[in-house]
């Protein structure tokens, strides 16, 4: 099954909660993973803030191209809950 991010909502900090194709619901602490030319402008909680759901790659990313793969936010992140 191809893994898809289809909501998400940024929580606090570097938090986010994150809605999956598969139904599950899960928080992500991304503040461990900010490191590395692209991801450095996310340290700014106010630019992290700007978060959203790019339809064409199905997953998240910033104003500044930032992203992460979907299958390692799935991993990341701590169930919440499952969406019937």
């Amino acid at each position: 099954m191809f893994l898809r991010v289809k909501n998400v909502h940024h929580l606090r900090a570097f938090q986010l909660r994150l809605e999956f194709s598969d139904g599950a619901v899960k928080d992500v602490d991304l503040a461990n993973e900010l490191y590395g030319r692209v991801f450095e402008p996310l340290r700014d909680p106010a630019f992290f803030s700007q978060v959203r759901v790019n339809e064409e790659t199905n997953t998240i990313e910033w104003p500044n191209g930032a992203d992460f793969a979907p299958e390692f936010l799935y991993e990341a992140g701590k169930q919440v809950k499952q969406v019937a």
